[in-house]
């Protein structure tokens, strides 16, 4: 008991907003489902982020190489991945919110080092895959629509250079203010919320 108490105390010493947003639902539970349910949107801010970089430019340009290379008949393998993509990260948020550990640790404490350090690297992979597209649309984006007169008219590759530059400084500082929490997530989020909606609403 003393040492499970211990443990719990350090990782809401760590994680003092989780603790907060586990708190916040339990407040919620109370309350009924109407509550519960505007807690999980409130909290939701992350998953729109989520699914605004995957849903995009990965989206396109996963289908878009696929198409190429197979054609059309391998196009469920899109909607297919996308399950197992939801699947997966209910899992990992379903862990995460109710163990007093680590993920990372956990995995490798009860289940397997290997697995654990396996789905470590493969997340890092994920990133860059998820991120890399980005990047390429956000630089035409720039060049072709946005600024074609002075950004489209740099000769690559500093034009890209620039551009990318430019997008790498948002991003950073972005994630700076996100990772210290306080008012500027809550903007984030809303901003990320809105741009997410106006694209679904786009394709409707």
């Amino acid at each position: 008991m003393a040492e499970n108490g211990e443990t719990q105390q350090q990782v809401t010493h760590m994680n003092p907003r989780i603790e907060k947003d586990r708190q916040s639902i339990l407040d919620a539970q109370k309350k009924g489902k109407g509550a519960l349910f505007k807690t999980y949107l409130r909290l939701s801010g992350p998953g729109w982020l989520q699914s605004g970089i995957t849903v995009g430019g990965v989206s396109f340009s996963s289908s878009l190489y696929l198409g190429v290379l197979v054609g059309v008949s391998m196009m469920w393998l899109q909607p297919l991945a996308m399950i197992l993509g939801i699947i997966m990260l209910g899992a990992i948020a379903y862990v995460t919110l109710s163990i007093r550990e680590r993920p990372l640790k956990a995995i490798n404490d009860h289940v397997s080092p290997v697995l654990g350090w396996s789905w470590l690297l493969a997340s890092m992979a994920a990133n860059l895959v998820w991120s890399m597209p980005q990047y390429v649309l956000g630089t035409r984006a720039l060049q072709q629509n946005l600024s074609p007169n002075f950004l489209g008219g740099i000769p690559d590759p500093w034009g890209r250079i620039i551009c990318v530059g430019f997008i790498l400084a948002i991003c950073i500082t972005a994630t700076m203010f996100y990772g210290a929490g306080g008012r500027g997530v809550k903007i984030f989020e809303i901003i990320i919320k809105s741009i997410v909606s106006m694209i679904v609403l786009s394709f409707m």
